[in-house]
């Protein structure tokens, strides 16, 4: 498809119209605007100068642009990378989802506009106005948030605006994407991540190693909650039954 013809039909599903409508519009065939669509007709230069017209864009643009990456803003900081984003045609920010088989794609990819705007796109109800993303968790460091939920996330601009014994997801190049409770030390320069299943122990994080972060304002689950919250519960009481054998057997030798 050429650039003018993916214009065209990018233009027209913009602005909802149909081949139908639009091709009333310009006066011309439906078949004849399904031809330019996909590059197979010349388009004449009266019918340039309608489209250029009706959607108020330069011919130029038509002819030489990807008009398809106005949907596509680059949010900038001075302390954390640059952040691409998608909008709908009502120019709100998407949602965008990383699953577990995106993940090391989009450590790769966070930062291009393109890999961004070709992500599946979830919708989440009465949300407040800002910028979010949806991350797959996985692994059981987080218990009683089962692996396989979707947590989503609110963008966070600045690491002053992290708030102590909140939970976040952590985008960086040495761990990948990491869902954890944080504690901020400003003074070394550093991040506390805490698992809430005391099984994993806490580790720390340089500012320097941080390509984004994301704080946590709801989640997806799949499953019982209370399900999974009396499987937890028992494997607990069965791990302090071990440790309360052992600790028996120890003394019965002394």
């Amino acid at each position: 498809m050429n650039m003018l013809g993916s214009n065209i039909k990018y233009l027209r599903n913009r602005h909802k119209l149909s081949q139908q409508e639009l091709s009333e519009k310009l006066g011309v065939p439906r078949s004849s605007l399904s031809d330019y669509e996909r590059g197979h007709t010349q388009v004449g230069l009266d019918s340039l100068i309608k489209l250029a017209d009706i959607f108020d864009v330069k011919i130029d643009d038509l002819l030489r642009s990807n008009l398809s990456h106005r949907d596509l803003e680059i949010l900038r900081n001075r302390e954390l990378r640059v952040l691409a984003i998608s909008v709908d045609a009502d120019n709100n920010s998407n949602i965008e989802l990383v699953d577990t088989k995106a993940e090391a794609g989009y450590l790769e990819s966070f930062a291009d506009p393109e890999y961004i705007r070709d992500l599946p796109k979830i919708a989440f109800p009465n949300i407040p106005q800002g910028t979010y993303r949806g991350f797959e968790i996985h692994g059981d460091s987080m218990l009683p948030m089962e692996s396989g939920s979707i947590v989503i996330c609110a963008y966070v601009e600045s690491l002053k605006d992290i708030k102590a014994g909140k939970t976040y997801v952590i985008i960086s190049k040495t761990d990948g994407v990491v869902y954890k409770r944080v504690k901020n030390d400003a003074h070394t320069g550093r991040l506390m991540l805490i698992s809430d299943n005391d099984a994993y122990m806490p580790y720390q994080i340089n500012y320097s190693d941080i390509a984004e972060v994301w704080q946590y304002y709801a989640h997806l689950s799949f499953s019982d909650s209370k399900y999974t919250f009396n499987n937890m519960l028992e494997e607990k009481l069965q791990d302090m039954q071990r440790k309360l054998t052992e600790v028996h057997n120890v003394v019965m030798k002394s």
